[in-house]
């Protein structure tokens, strides 16, 4: 039930985050309860959206989202939130001002890849696609650690992706659809790659001119999301919609 005190471009915000918890399951890239995705807060920029602590991805709706400050203070909600989200999410927003959501993973996927020294090789179409947008950031535990905030925030750099070592993937960008494509687009290159490095066979990878090629046509616009990335996520509303996914309320 949304709130009186709740925007219509906050419950817009609400309701698109929502959304992509329920996308999370239908993709199978929960975790239990230990992920998290979150969105700054319309006209509150240090102001975010995350996931009650101790919920199902599938039981997240647009109004048990809690609201959170920067600084860890509950504004709207009555459960708790993940410590190591809190770091992590707060670590970005503050870094990349421009963005607005953030999404972690712990795929299995994504993981491997996370673990692999070669980081995310271009041996397909989508690893050629985001390629250029992907930082690292090496292991280190995320909970109250203002040392590794900063670190997460400074390894970002300008980059939409992120690959954790040994821990994990990261999408950052100015919309949620925005970031569940870039995220969606990398889940999926690790996947190719994880079955490709285990076939054993020799394997090919397209010319730096492909590379740099597709590259270019994937790359994020500067004023807005691409119109492909809106289309995308317009389709799996409707999907949602037609399973009967209860996320809006």
């Amino acid at each position: 039930m949304r709130a009186d005190s709740i925007s219509d471009a906050e419950w817009q915000v609400r309701r698109d985050l929502a959304a992509c918890y329920r996308l999370f399951v239908r993709y199978g890239w929960t975790d239990l309860i230990f992920t998290h995705l979150s969105a700054r807060v319309p006209g509150q920029p240090e102001h975010y959206l995350i996931n009650p602590y101790g919920l199902l991805f599938e039981e997240i709706t647009a109004s048990n989202l809690i609201k959170v400050d920067f600084d860890g203070r509950v504004i709207a909600g009555d459960e708790p939130f993940n410590d190591a989200g809190h770091a992590i999410h707060t670590a970005i927003l503050r870094a990349r001002p421009e963005l607005n959501a953030v999404l972690h993973s712990h795929t299995r996927a994504g993981m491997a890849v996370s673990c692999m020294r070669c980081g995310l090789l271009p041996l397909s179409q989508q690893a050629s696609e985001v390629g250029e947008l992907v930082a690292y950031h090496d292991y280190h535990l995320a909970t109250d650690n203002a040392a590794e905030c900063e670190a997460l925030g400074r390894d970002l750099g300008d980059k939409w992706l992120m690959i954790m070592r040994n821990h994990g993937l990261l999408s950052a960008a100015r919309t949620v659809a925005e970031a569940f494509y870039h995220l969606y687009t990398l889940e999926n290159a690790c996947k190719v790659q994880v079955d490709v490095l285990a076939s054993g066979g020799e394997y090919v990878t397209p010319s730096a001119e492909a590379v740099a090629a597709i590259a270019g046509y994937a790359r994020p616009p500067a004023d807005a999301p691409a119109d492909f990335v809106t289309r995308a996520w317009d389709a799996l509303l409707r999907q949602l919609q037609r399973d009967g996914a209860a996320y809006k309320d």
